[in-house]
């Protein structure tokens, strides 16, 4: 086992920001994670999607992704609402140091609420105006 101690606050940062590839898992779960490389594959699902359909519908060829960033923003808020003991229980059983959040996560968490739910509200309301109108709105 790996006796690096993975930090919480860094993880959190990680699933924030680079989610939707993956990377959060990679940190904490090594190259065998099998979730991490389903983000990646994800992610080169859209730019497969972006480059052979380049006339369709944004939301249609960027799906993959949204499913991927939208998965990520869950895992966000796993980690950064974890209790300290039971983050270090988890990922860092063999280490000598101590987790201890600070401040930092509870603007990470907010940043993530933000983000993610304006994401999911414009690919709604984007569904909808592409269901009920074909696309009239944009």
């Amino acid at each position: 086992m790996n006796n690096l101690h993975k930090n919480k606050t860094f993880a959190a940062a990680l699933a924030l920001i680079t989610g939707g590839a993956g990377l959060h898992r990679f940190y904490l779960y090594g190259t065998k994670d099998l979730w991490a490389w389903m983000h990646v594959l994800l992610c080169a699902v859209t730019v497969g999607l972006m480059l052979a359909y380049p006339d369709r519908l944004l939301l249609l060829n960027t799906a993959p992704l949204i499913v991927s960033v939208l998965i990520a923003a869950i895992a966000t808020f796993m980690i950064g609402l974890m209790p300290d003991e039971k983050w270090d229980a988890i990922h860092n059983p063999e280490s000598e140091q101590q987790s201890n959040s600070s401040w930092i996560i509870a603007v990470l968490m907010v940043t993530n609420l933000t983000c993610s739910t304006t994401l999911l509200l414009i690919t709604i309301a984007r569904g909808f105006d592409i269901i009920l109108t074909g696309g009239s709105y944009g």
